[in-house]
C-alpha cells in the first residue's frame, strides 16, 4: 500500500502535469489567434475580390473594377466580422484540435490516426458555431447590400428580426467544408514538412512552415471551392425560403451553363490567396509556438 507521503507526492505530480497540459493547450489557442490576425490584416483586399467572383461569377478584372467603384473608403468594409470570426475560429481550430487529441488519446485505445482525425472533425464542427460572423461578412461584402448596411452591428441587428435561424443560413456547406479540411490539414502538415529540406535555423524553419501551410491551404482551398460558392449564394439572401444545399448547387450549376470552369471561377485567385494566407498562418503559428 502507498503511505501518505507517496499519495501526496503522486497527487502533486498529477496536479503539476494537469497544469502543464492546461498551459500548453492555452499556447495553441493564443498562437492560432495571433496567426489569424496577421493573415486577415494582410490579405483582406484579395479575399474581397475573390468573394465578388464567387458570388457573381465575374472575371477578376470586373471584380477589381467593382472595388474601384466602391472606393478606397469601402476597401476594408466588412473587415470586423472576418477579423472576429477568423481569429476566434483559428484559435479554436488549433486549440481544440490539441485538446480533443489529448482527450481521445488518454481515454481510448484507438490508433493515433483515428483519434487525430476525429479530433480534427470535432474541432471543425465546433468552429461552425461562429457561422453568424461569416453570414454578416457576406452581407457587408455584397455591393447589393451597401445601402442597407453601414456596419457590422447594423447587419446583426437586421438579421435578429428574422430569428436565430437566419444567422445560420449556409451552415451545411460550412460543416461539409470544415471537418474534412481539418482532417487533411492536420494529417498532412507533418508529412509535407518532412519532405522539405531539413531546416537548420529559425529562418529556414519559418520558410518550411510557410511552404507547408501554403501548399496545404492552396490544395484544400481549391478542393472545397464549390462549397464556398454555394455558401456565398446562400448567405447573400436575407429572409425567404431556406433552400437546401443540393437545390442551391443545382441552381448555380444551371446558371453557369453546367460548366465546371465557371463553377470554379475565382479558384485561381483563391489558390494564390490561400498560398499566402495559409503560409502566413502556419508560419506565424509555428514561430509563436516556439517562442512561448
Amino acid at each position: 500500500m502507498m503511505d501518505s507521503e507517496d499519495l501526496v507526492l503522486t497527487s502533486s505530480k498529477q496536479d503539476i502535469a494537469h497544469h502543464i497540459v492546461k498551459v500548453s493547450s492555452g499556447k495553441h489557442y493564443f498562437c492560432g489567434y495571433c496567426a489569424a490576425f496577421t493573415n486577415i490584416a494582410i490579405t483582406f483586399p484579395i479575399q474581397k475580390v475573390l468573394f465578388r467572383q464567387q458570388l457573381y461569377g465575374v472575371r477578376i478584372r470586373d471584380a477589381v473594377c467593382q472595388l474601384q467603384k466602391d472606393g478606397i473608403r469601402n476597401l476594408y468594409r466588412g473587415l470586423l466580422p472576418p477579423l472576429m470570426q477568423k481569429t476566434t475560429t483559428l484559435a479554436l481550430m488549433f486549440g481544440l484540435y490539441q485538446d480533443f487529441s489529448s482527450l481521445l488519446q488518454r481515454h481510448t485505445n484507438a490508433p493515433e490516426l483515428v483519434t487525430c482525425s476525429v479530433a480534427a472533425v470535432l474541432a471543425g464542427t465546433t468552429e461552425a458555431l461562429l457561422t453568424p460572423f461569416e453570414r454578416v461578412q457576406t452581407l457587408l461584402q455584397d455591393y447589393k447590400h451597401h445601402d442597407r448596411f453601414t456596419n457590422t452591428y447594423q447587419a446583426f441587428k437586421v438579421l435578429k428580426d428574422y430569428g436565430i435561424k437566419e444567422y445560420y443560413r449556409g451552415l451545411v456547406p460550412i460543416l461539409i467544408r470544415n471537418g474534412p479540411s481539418n482532417v487533411l490539414f492536420f494529417g498532412l502538415r507533418g508529412p509535407i514538412k518532412q519532405c522539405l529540406p531539413e531546416a537548420t535555423s529559425y529562418s529556414a524553419h519559418l520558410v518550411n512552415d510557410f511552404i507547408c501551410g501554403g501548399l496545404l491551404g492552396a490544395m484544400l482551398g481549391f478542393l472545397f471551392f464549390p462549397m464556398n460558392v454555394v455558401k456565398a449564394r446562400m448567405q447573400s439572401q436575407i429572409g425567404g425560403e431556406f433552400q437546401s444545399f443540393p437545390k442551391v448547387f443545382m441552381k448555380i450549376w444551371l446558371e453557369r451553363d453546367r460548366k465546371l470552369t465557371r463553377l470554379f471561377r475565382g479558384a485561381h485567385l483563391n489558390y494564390h490567396r490561400s498560398i499566402i494566407s495559409w503560409g502566413i498562418i502556419n508560419a506565424t503559428y509555428e514561430f509563436l509556438l516556439k517562442l512561448l
